[in-house]
């Protein structure tokens, strides 16, 4: 099991290498992807990107909790949620890395 972690500077190093845009142009397009995604999902829209995955929020009720320290019962208050679903393509494809 890996134990790293890609950063947006390892996307915006692929882009440049891959792609040929600037550093800097690789960076803000990272970035501008990264912004488009994040306000769709503040605007409730689903974001599906096609062999990747689909991301959504969803509302999680208000529920009772439990501390585990104490034992003590307390209200978790009600929010929203960022969900992500991989595409069957992207679980073949991790499935296949684990091999």
């Amino acid at each position: 099991m890996a134990n790293s972690t890609l950063t947006r500077m390892d996307l915006s190093e692929a882009v440049f290498s891959e792609v040929g845009l600037s550093r800097y142009e690789s960076s803000q397009l990272v970035e501008s992807v990264l912004n488009h995604i994040s306000e769709a999902l503040i605007r409730d829209e689903i974001v599906k990107i096609s062999s990747f995955g689909t991301f959504a929020t969803r509302n999680k009720n208000p529920r009772m909790g439990r501390n585990p320290k104490t034992g003590a019962e307390a209200e978790i208050s009600g929010r929203r949620v960022i969900t992500f679903r991989p595409s069957q393509l992207m679980k073949d494809r991790v499935n296949i890395g684990n091999k």
